[in-house]
């Protein structure tokens, strides 16, 4: 295959690819979120992992990070525009899921 060969799905799954990355995104699409009720919102993702998470999504330009100088300290996060631009695909799948999983 030619290695200047250019496929917007694998750039975009790159992004938003991974077990995690996609359900912070979507419990980020009603508004920003403190850091600690965003991580109660996904279930079973560790502390290293979250934090891990929302790094990348900060870096890929996709959420965006805001820390507010109070203590103890409280970090907040929401969606950049980019960010915000997947929320139809978000919502798909969610739908996808409601209809085609079962809940046992």
């Amino acid at each position: 295959m030619n290695q200047n060969y250019y496929c917007p799905l694998d750039q975009t799954m790159n992004l938003i690819g991974t077990k995690w990355k996609p359900l912070v995104l979507f419990h980020l699409l009603d508004g920003p979120l403190r850091s600690g009720i965003l991580q109660k919102k996904v279930p079973g993702i560790s502390n290293k992992m979250f934090t891990q998470t929302v790094r990348e999504l900060e870096k890929d330009g996709l959420v965006l990070r805001e820390v507010f100088p109070v203590v103890p300290p409280k970090v907040e996060y929401a969606l950049s525009e980019k960010g915000k631009s997947l929320e139809s695909i978000l919502r798909s799948l969610d739908k996808w899921g409601a209809k085609y999983c079962s809940k046992e």
